[in-house]
């Protein structure tokens, strides 16, 4: 049986009993835990692929915490995670014409979805009965997948960092672009101001708006991150600079320094969580008739603004999740063109998994973590390794 990673109700709760029910103290790597997994049979819809790398991601850390939602309670006490990976063809069923063996693929998290493409629910997370790929092996349906498109210029790694973030903030840019277009015309102000606040899904954002043409400001505390995207023509801001925004006076100061950077005017489009304390920066350093687009809920599921002041400005709020699968398709045909994502210095082995998604939850990386799952890698990504 191919070694998979799970994460058990039972294991969330005895690390929440050892820190005392601190989530700044919980370890996620004492919850992310290897397992084995015996997968279905292939079905004729089906490929089975061999997984060769995979991306950390967020859904992994809020499923260890149980902070939003103890999903994994909800799932009956067991999850596979992982919605985000690069795979080798190994098999496919009879009816499967899309792909060979041989081909390499990269797989989206939509796990069903709604009448008009979008999610309604997310594979490995909120899904039933689904299998995620932080594993060796797995079966999954022949629309689950995308062919990677390995002769774009990037890397191994930094192809895996992309299958989750890029549809996600090529989903963001659009919607918050179209919104402001509908308020303020390209001929009225062709140039915009746009900020996101750190992340591997923020910088994207801001690749695509300065490959447009915008202004672009990326705000984080890593200083390896903004010098990454300085490279691209994106304007570093110090979050650290700002105590992360721990009151009013930080906020007022970065308030004061987006409108120094910008000729007064403020950012017309921010990218945030609209939750914890980046959201009351974003929504105050934001222009008339500007948009906050949003696809997180880390930190908490709930916000608290004055709408009135929102209204008096026309800010609009946007919650966004995740594209279509024809978004994913779009989205992974700007990889090396557009997309050109930071790495974590460290491609971590996949026995060292764990440490990895600790290591996001401390916010201590230096870019997204890619974990090498395959040792042996095939013929057609050897050349993508360094």
């Amino acid at each position: 049986m191919p070694r998979q990673y799970s994460i058990t109700a039972e294991a969330i709760a005895e690390e929440r009993e050892r820190v005392g029910g601190d989530l700044d103290k919980v370890d996620v790597a004492r919850v992310v835990a290897l397992d084995d997994l015996e997968m279905r049979e292939i079905g004729p819809g089906d490929v089975h692929m061999k997984i060769l790398a995979v991306s950390g991601e967020h859904n992994v850390d809020h499923a260890a915490l149980a902070d939003t939602v103890n999903i994994t309670e909800m799932r009956g006490g067991k999850i596979y995670p992982g919605n985000s990976a690069v795979g080798e063809v190994l098999a496919v069923g009879a009816d499967v014409t899309r792909f060979v063996p041989g081909d390499v693929v990269l797989t989206h998290c939509i796990g069903e979805p709604d009448e008009f493409g979008f999610p309604l629910r997310i594979w490995a997370y909120d899904q039933p009965d689904s299998i995620g790929w932080y594993g060796e092996e797995a079966v999954v349906r022949d629309w689950q997948l995308i062919k990677a498109p390995l002769d774009c210029g990037l890397n191994l790694w930094e192809i895996a960092a992309l299958p989750l973030r890029a549809p996600t903030a090529y989903h963001l840019w659009r919607r918050g672009l179209g919104i402001y277009r509908l308020k303020v015309s390209e001929e009225k102000l062709p140039k915009l101001n746009v900020l996101s606040f750190g992340g591997g899904v923020g910088e994207l954002f801001l690749m695509l708006a300065k490959a447009e043409g915008h202004n672009a400001y990326f705000c984080s505390g890593s200083a390896e991150r903004r010098s990454a995207l300085e490279k691209h023509g994106i304007e570093g801001i110090d979050q650290l600079a700002f105590n992360r925004f721990a009151g009013r006076e930080d906020n007022k100061a970065f308030v004061a320094e987006c409108k120094e950077r910008t000729g007064g005017k403020g950012m017309h489009i921010v990218c945030d969580m609209m939750r914890g304390p980046v959201f009351a920066a974003g929504l105050a350093c934001a222009s008339r008739q500007g948009v906050n687009v949003s696809a997180g809920w880390q930190l908490s599921t709930g916000i608290n603004y004055n709408s009135a002041g929102a209204s008096t400005k026309q800010i609009t709020l946007d919650h966004t999740h995740y594209d279509t699968i024809e978004g994913c398709e779009e989205a992974t045909a700007l990889y090396g063109k557009v997309f050109k994502p930071t790495v974590h210095s460290e491609i971590y082995a996949f026995e060292d998994l764990p440490r990895a998604m600790r290591e996001m939850h401390e916010a201590i990386q230096t870019g997204i973590p890619i974990i090498r799952v395959a040792k042996d890698m095939p013929d057609a990504v050897k050349g993508l390794l360094d």
